[in-house]
């Protein structure tokens, strides 16, 4: 029998992050579209990120006929690698100033965000960014296709602190990082060893 849930932060109610998510106001507006196979993911970090977030949404699907009505009246930007992304540190120039900004984030593993971009030809039409170096993703529980690999919401952090500044955004991370040591405690040390490398001290 499943334990009763949090109907905000969608974990057992025991385990309920609300306390930590804080209500961030941001000039650049997010748009945050998820795949349906990470809707149940117990390490929904989308979901998080747009609890923490006044001007974010969050989309479920694999197919969005809306997202046209959603992008206009806005100079949007998809934050997705690829051969014509630009690095957020070269701070992209903005053609329409007079025009809200919004990022579109899709949310998935790689192969699922491709197929969001496949499935929705209007997110072909926008620019797109990428991020710049940066430290080593935090989410240890989770083995990343690549070294550069971050997840969602440490992706919307870093994205905003370029976009937004000097405004910052870390706060975001409070739920997330205990979420992550409660991942690592569930599983118990030597499991999270075996499988993850040995926990960082002080983590």
């Amino acid at each position: 029998m499943s334990r009763p849930a949090c109907a905000r932060c969608q974990r057992p109610v025991p385990l309920c992050l609300c306390a930590l998510i804080p209500r961030l106001h941001s000039s650049t507006r997010v748009l945050l579209l998820q795949h349906p196979s990470e809707r149940r993911h117990p390490l929904n970090t989308a979901r998080l990120a747009a609890l923490g977030l006044v001007n974010a949404r969050l989309e479920i699907g694999e197919e969005f006929p809306e997202l046209p009505l959603w992008l206009e009246g806005q100079e949007a930007r998809l934050l997705f690698p690829g051969p014509a992304a630009i690095r957020l540190d070269r701070r992209p120039a903005i053609t329409a100033p007079d025009l809200p900004q919004l990022l579109v984030v899709p949310d998935g593993t790689w192969r699922k965000a491709r197929r969001l971009l496949h499935a929705n030809p209007a997110l072909a039409t926008l620019p797109r960014v990428t991020l710049p170096p940066g430290p080593p993703s935090r989410y240890r529980v989770r083995k990343a296709p690549a070294a550069d690999a971050v997840s969602t919401i440490e992706a919307v952090v870093a994205a905003l602190n370029i976009l937004d500044a000097p405004a910052r955004f870390e706060a975001l991370l409070a739920p997330f990082e205990a979420l992550i040591e409660g991942q690592i405690a569930a599983m118990g040390a030597e499991t999270f060893a075996r499988n993850h490398g040995a926990p960082e001290r002080g983590a």
